[in-house]
């Protein structure tokens, strides 16, 4: 090879060393070239193998491997060297946590075929990205070729043609030499030991701690947000620390518990330093718990876990919060002291999502909110080509136009378009913007979203743009239009890739006919948070379904259930059809289906589901959604059509028995049944000539479908006791009874009324 490639590898090593900054090494080519090169040079490199690992489907070299589908257990660790084999496939999600491992000084090398083909190979990503009933070759490598020319365009980023032995660019930058910069120290003020400031790596981190500290009052919010690499979840692992020697109880919250590694790594070398400090016992220190001998701990718990202890723990501390829903971020607001740790650009996107929809809620809040913002990377120096590289290829600074741009936009001002691939992919612009608003839109975007956008066959995007600026945006998925085959399959329990409502509705509700009708799928929409509130989503789902309706039987969509996303589609004409019997493990939120017909063949799936959806309701109500909150609950019966749900045919008995304790000394709970079925009716009607309050109608869920017991219900919608709770209930069927009731229950109500 007249390449020398070990020389260049050691080049970029001293330089990335020198600089204290990372390079990309690019080996392009046939596979075993490749790891003939890469063997040559990990024999050179002063790389510990402890400090090197290897991300590909063979244990090729004398290192830690592991799968890309595993590159996520690298979180939270970094590595001199890290590899990985794109050979036989790149997953944008691996790609992007395994950015984030390589520290200061380190190499990725990146292990490709040929770049000039590359883009037109089809891997194993593209495989999952061919739902059906699309195959591999409907696939397209939009994004492939983009992450081409982001490599071939940046600076940091050798490339090799091992093909033909060539050097295409040597990644070299030259970078003058860096200043050094100040230590950091604790404020003069400072509650918090000197040594939790003494850990701090930068002044931005120690700044973050001093922030945390604040939280020895109460009533107070802490909100930190940096970029991958500053060291927030350090810092709020050293205020842990300290909190915990203090005598603190400190619940961690985070997406999963590795999330919240660093933390618990900075909390426990803390409390052990300041444990020695004082010739105190050492703390006990578990993965998920570390407990002090001044009786504090520091203990993790998953998001819904959190949500119902944190009014018991003295600190709550919410890390990666931006990859969490807003309604559960709202919930741990309940908590006296809170912080929380967000990242702005990750791999997971989303913080833009965390700034823009949590920021007025917290606004909102009784807290007392201090913010920092950790700047200064701690890992590797300021402008590290490698970060700058990931963030553009993986869009993770994607943002939408920034606010003058759309603040007059309307739904009369603006222009409905395609977002077709060939055109984002030509348009930078046009990109980012669409992109950052589908970031905004769902809690968790991720690279993989990125690449599904330029490439998924089964994919389409729509806009509205204002004066050429995107201000709302939709993600649609292609679904049913199913063979007889793939829908036999589906019913006896297999998984189709890609046909989220199809698959619900077959193989959970089972209806094996319901993958045949084809539907267009809402996967996100969003708009701008500046022209928000003016109909500008509704206009857009009017303008989709003015273009889509007419050659699909279905629109739907599915989405964690609010009381304000259910009258949001419901006032665009979805209706549900299903609520998920099971919280969605993120979100700690239950999950609603919701349909549109647009065609016989559409409305035939619809009516059916939504007539059985209503038939069980009741009964799921008092089973596995005992804790579905009464205002969901609410929403989710008056978003199922009217027509849905079995007639009303209670028995001269069963209304007797209702009539009886509406208007007289007849009781709910000798038998609930027939009051249920009011229930259920009157909100699946919705009826204005029924005028209950909230409290009333929070009380029929709670005790009617719920069958919570009487003071629980009392002290929820504080009544004075069960005996007033229980008075309400039988006022709040009164009016059920005068609108709903037979001949029976008239006669029973004149009859009590007149005594």
């Amino acid at each position: 090879m007249d390449v020398d490639v070990v020389g260049l590898a050691e080049s970029l090593r001293e330089e990335a060393e020198r600089a204290n900054e990372r390079r990309l090494l690019i080996l392009a080519g046939p596979r075993e070239r490749g790891y003939d090169a890469l063997e040559s040079i990990l024999d050179a490199l002063p790389v510990p193998i402890t400090e090197t690992t290897l991300v590909g489907p063979d244990d090729r070299l004398r290192c830690e491997q592991l799968p890309q589908a595993n590159a996520g257990e690298i979180l939270g660790t970094t590595r001199e060297l890290v590899v990985i084999d794109a050979h036989d496939e790149l997953r944008p999600n691996a790609l992007g946590k395994l950015v984030g491992a390589v520290d200061g000084g380190g190499l990725l090398v990146l292990l490709t075929p040929a770049l000039e083909s590359w883009p037109d190979r089809r891997d194993g990503f593209d495989a999952s990205l061919a739902v059906p009933p699309f195959e591999l070759e409907d696939v397209t490598g939009r994004f492939r070729r983009r992450l081409v020319d982001a490599m071939r365009a940046h600076r940091g980023i050798a490339i090799v043609d091992l093909e033909r032995d060539r050097l295409e660019a040597d990644g070299l930058t030259e970078p003058a030499p860096r200043l050094a910069t100040e230590s950091p120290t604790a404020p003069p003020d400072h509650r918090f030991p000197a040594a939790a400031y003494g850990a701090c790596l930068t002044s931005d981190q120690a700044d973050a701690v001093g922030a945390i500290e604040t939280l020895f009052e109460t009533d107070r919010v802490v909100v930190l947000e940096a970029d991958r690499g500053r060291g927030k979840s350090s810092a709020a692992g050293l205020a842990a620390g300290a909190f915990a020697a203090a005598g603190e109880d400190v619940l961690v919250t985070a997406p999963a518990a590795r999330n919240a590694s660093e933390l618990f790594d900075r909390a426990g070398e803390l409390c052990r330093t300041l444990a020695d400090e004082h010739d105190d016992r050492g703390p006990t220190i578990d993965p998920r718990r570390i407990d002090t001998a001044a009786g504090g701990s520091v203990r993790f718990l998953e998001p819904t876990a959190a949500v119902d202890a944190c009014e018991a723990a003295d600190i709550v501390i919410v890390d990666e919060a931006a990859a969490l829903p807003v309604a559960t971020l709202e919930a741990l607001l309940s908590a006296d002291r809170v912080a929380f740790a967000t990242t702005i650009h990750g791999y997971e996107g989303a913080g833009r999502g965390f700034s823009v929809r949590f920021r007025d809620r917290l606004a909102e809040s009784d807290h007392e909110v201090t913010d920092r913002t950790l700047v200064e990377p701690i890992r590797y120096a300021a402008g590290d080509p490698v970060e700058a590289w990931a963030f553009r290829a993986l869009l993770l600074d994607a943002n939408p136009p920034v606010e003058p741009l759309v603040t007059d936009a309307a739904p009369e001002t603006v222009a409905y378009r395609s977002l077709e691939p060939d055109d984002l992919l030509e348009d930078e612009i046009l990109l980012r913007e669409a992109f950052g608003l589908l970031v905004l839109a769902h809690y968790r975007t991720e690279p993989n979203d990125l690449a599904r956008l330029l490439d998924a066959p089964n994919l389409e995007a729509r806009a509205l743009v204002h004066d050429g600026h995107v201000v709302s945006v939709a993600l649609l998925a292609r679904e049913g239009n199913l063979s007889a085959e793939t829908r036999s399959m589906m019913y006896e329990g297999g998984r189709v890739r890609g046909n989220m409502l199809p698959d619900v509705l077959t193989s959970q509700l089972r209806d094996e006919a319901a993958g045949e009708p084809a539907g267009l799928r809402v996967v996100r929409i969003a708009t701008h948070h500046a022209a928000r509130s003016r109909g500008l989503g509704s206009r857009l789902l009017e303008c989709v379904r003015d273009e889509f309706g007419s050659e699909i039987d279905w629109l739907g969509t599915g989405f964690g259930a609010t009381p304000g996303l259910l009258e949001f589609w419901r006032a665009n004409d979805y209706r549900t059809v299903h609520v998920s019997t099971t919280r969605n493990d993120a979100s700690g939120e239950y999950s609603a289906l919701m349909l549109a017909p647009t065609s016989e063949a559409g409305r035939a799936l619809h009516d059916r589901h939504a007539d059985w959806f209503a038939r069980r309701f009741a009964a799921l109500c008092s089973d596995a959604l005992d804790d579905l909150e009464p205002d969901v609950a609410r929403a989710v019966l008056r978003s199922v059509g009217d027509e849905s749900g079995p007639p009303l045919e209670l028995s001269d008995h069963e209304w007797r028995v209702v009539a009886g304790a509406a208007y007289g000394p007849g009781l709910f709970d000798v038998d609930p049944g027939p009051f249920r079925e009011l229930v259920v009716r009157y909100f699946v009607d919705d009826p204005a000539s029924v005028n209950l309050t909230d409290r009333e109608e929070r009380l029929l869920v709670l005790r009617a479908l719920q069958a919570r017991d009487w003071d629980t219900v009392a002290d929820r919608l504080a009544y004075p006791s069960a005996g007033q709770c229980m008075r309400a209930l039988g006022d709040a069927f009164r009016p059920l009874v005068d609108r709903y009731g037979g001949d029976a229950a008239l006669e029973v109500r004149d009859r009590l009324a007149d005594e």
